[in-house]
């Protein structure tokens, strides 16, 4: 698997812009990296091709945290919203 983070700092904070696909061991990385930072977080998932289910979790906790999320594709979004869903109903 192809997978890429590129970190920046922006006007706004740190930005990690992730590229190809993201499995879990992808997520668990970014994970960690995101968790050492502190102040505003940027992800651009412009160049990201595929996200596993453990991504998608990531990507939602991540952003109940705070962190903003970018150029999140639409199948991701509502995959993370139906994430939400399940985990509130419990």
């Amino acid at each position: 698997m192809t997978y890429r983070i590129r970190r920046s700092n922006g006007p706004a904070g740190i930005v990690y812009e992730v590229s190809g696909e993201m499995d879990a061991e992808h997520a668990s990385c970014l994970e960690a990296l995101v968790e050492e930072e502190g102040g505003s977080i940027l992800l651009d998932l412009n160049e990201v091709t595929v996200v596993a289910r453990e991504a998608v979790r990531f990507l939602a906790r991540a952003e109940e945290r705070g962190v903003r999320i970018a150029h999140c594709p639409d199948y991701v979004r509502s995959w993370m919203a139906a994430e939400k869903n399940t985990t509130d109903s419990f």
